[in-house]
């Protein structure tokens, strides 16, 4: 079948919805004889009649009938089509697959993603979540777009463009009934000698050097009792009384029944030793480098936009 233009059906839909092939030609600008010799060949090329014709009337065939709200349909999608790439090259329609670390999710994503979507309603954020090891390798497979990803300040993922979102403290979690919670101030070197529960060294490997450098620094080895990958996972280990943990403050937003979380300011200094800086933690949008896909880049810019959440967060309170 030879291929019909748009011209074609838009001849079409004049006269069915006109009836007369007259003021087809008039609401099409033409005169009477080209519509009715394209409706002509159109009929030819379909196979099929679309209009029963007299000299009185002019009616819509059952197959005529049948192919009106299709014809409707597609003129209506082709009229579309330029507002709709115009959209997507501003980066207004299309898709972000998007992998995030549990700690923003805690408080940050949930704003960013309402917001995204009342700004951008047509672009379909895809969110999964996932460890700085699992995204470099979606990354490297491209299955995902963009992540939020936890490291140490100052480091910079290699072969992605980053961009920081939120800076926070460390805080210390321990059991609700552990002898260090219910000191005011404990001192740093006794936190330091109890066992510890952290992620693995491949899940976040700037920060948990960050985090066995405060050990050296105060003379001590990490005693390591248990590694667990996901934060929730490692307060629950907490609250069973298999170590401390050092957490990214936001993690304080999980409220775990029997686990308190201090911050760096109720920690004592040892007597007469200067108390090591506790490392803080970041999180950075990251995103291959060159992409062309304009629904990453508007991505991007909202998310500049929104600043840093955590900077500036008060305190941790103690939590039982």
């Amino acid at each position: 079948m030879k291929e019909i233009e748009l011209r074609a059906w838009r001849q079409f839909l004049a006269v069915a919805e006109e009836l007369h092939f007259g003021r087809a030609a008039q609401r099409l600008h033409m005169t009477q004889p080209p519509v009715t010799q394209a409706i002509a060949q159109l009929e030819r090329n379909l196979g099929v009649v679309l209009f029963d014709r007299t000299r009185r009337r002019v009616a819509l065939t059952p197959a005529g009938e049948a192919l009106l709200p299709e014809v409707r349909e597609l003129l209506s999608r082709a009229q579309a089509l330029p507002v709709r790439a115009r959209a997507a090259a501003a980066g207004e329609v299309g898709r972000v697959r998007l992998a995030f670390v549990s700690t923003i999710g805690f408080e940050c994503l949930p704003a960013w993603v309402r917001a995204f979507r009342t700004q951008c309603p047509e672009v379909a954020l895809e969110l999964v979540e996932a460890t700085g090891d699992v995204q470099l390798e979606a990354f490297a497979r491209d299955e995902i777009d963009a992540g939020l990803m936890l490291h140490s300040p100052g480091f910079a993922p290699p072969g992605l463009e980053q961009m920081p979102v939120a800076q926070e403290p460390l805080v210390l979690a321990l059991p609700a009934r552990h002898r260090l919670a219910r000191i005011a101030q404990p001192v740093l070197a006794e936190v330091l000698d109890e066992p510890l529960v952290i992620f693995p060294r491949r899940i976040v490997p700037s920060l948990h050097d960050a985090i066995f450098g405060l050990y050296h620094a105060a003379g001590r080895a990490p005693r390591v009792s248990q590694e667990a990958i996901q934060m929730q996972t490692i307060v629950n280990l907490v609250w069973g009384g298999l170590g401390v943990a050092w957490v990214p403050e936001s993690v304080t937003q999980f409220r775990r029944s029997g686990v308190v979380y201090r911050a760096a300011a109720e920690f004592a200094p040892a007597a007469r030793r200067r108390r090591p800086a506790l490392p803080g933690c970041e999180t950075s949008l990251v995103w291959p480098a060159g992409t062309g896909n304009a629904a990453i880049a508007r991505f991007v810019q909202f998310i500049r936009s929104q600043g840093d959440v955590t900077a500036g967060r008060s305190a941790v309170g103690t939590i039982a």
